[in-house]
């Protein structure tokens, strides 16, 4: 399996690289491949007299690249100019990734967490699986916020069909999962149609099975309220490494949106996050 691994070459960055257990985990997922990718601005040059930044860029993606050789990868480096997001979203079509993994830094984990334009710009529009991994940012010193990437899942699903398509990825977790707490909410008004508790507690339960078949042990959790609220509530209950969920959108043609819940978790969770597009999103 083949991942793009968005660098901008900093310290934060080379601190997620630097982690074996993360680099593990990856591997667990079944990421055999990876291709490092770091996008310069248009606006930047290099082959200027006594400009040094090709020399730099060159160093410090060699640097990258040997972390992620020793630990077994198959690892090639691109340098490419443009938009981030579109040169990022670019090459994992080009090359079919099976992952992107772009880092968010923010401040400590007990502190306020945001998201950056590149990160939220290719959530907003990644045709494919996207792990957004938080890394903390305090001062001079980072931190990886979840070394164990996948050993905590908080799936978080509506009964919708692209809920449904995020819920396939333990196909690649379950190497990597140990426990999963599968959630539903349910809005203070029920719509006409809405499952009700003991309608949405047998539709968990029967994805809960699905996931003990694979050795996870697992929980199911019904809450009621607005959804974003919810979801953040369950994740400071239940501490997990990642929270997964479906991102819903418009045609690539249009441009694919993060539905307002995606994007409001995505901004506001302190753990990774691993947002599945819709179906057809590739």
């Amino acid at each position: 399996m083949r991942a793009v691994y968005a660098t901008d070459l900093s310290d934060s960055i080379e601190t997620a690289m630097s982690s074996r257990v993360c680099l593990e985990c990856l591997g667990r997922y079944g990421i055999t491949e990876i291709h490092l990718l770091n996008v310069t601005s248009p606006n930047v040059t290099t082959g200027m007299p006594g400009s040094d930044i090709g020399k730099q860029t060159k160093a410090a993606l060699e640097r990258q690249r040997r972390l992620l050789e020793e630990e077994g990868f198959d690892v090639e480096t691109h340098v490419v100019r443009g938009t981030p997001h579109r040169r990022i979203n670019g090459l994992a079509d080009q090359i079919k990734a099976d992952l992107i993994i772009v880092g968010s830094r923010g401040k400590s984990p007990l502190r306020e967490r945001f998201i950056g334009g590149t990160t939220r710009n290719v959530a907003r529009t990644a045709g494919r699986p996207l792990l957004i991994q938080r890394i903390a940012e305090d001062d001079d010193h980072h931190e990886v916020v979840n070394e164990h990437l996948f050993r905590r899942v908080l799936y978080a699903t509506d009964f919708s069909e692209n809920a449904e398509h995020a819920f396939e990825q333990f196909r690649y977790l379950e190497e990597a999962t140990q426990e999963a707490t599968l959630l539903h909410v349910r809005p203070p008004e029920r719509r006409s149609g809405a499952p009700g508790v003991e309608d949405a507690e047998e539709k968990l339960e029967a994805l809960a099975e699905r996931l003990r078949e694979k050795g996870i042990e697992v929980t199911t959790m019904v809450r009621e309220g607005e959804a974003v609220e919810e979801i953040l509530a369950a994740e400071a209950e239940v501490q997990p490494t990642t929270v997964l969920m479906g991102s819903r959108g418009r045609s690539r043609i249009r441009r694919l949106l993060l539905g307002s819940t995606s994007e409001s978790v995505t901004a506001r969770a302190n753990c990774n996050v691993l947002l599945v597009p819709p179906v057809g999103g590739r």
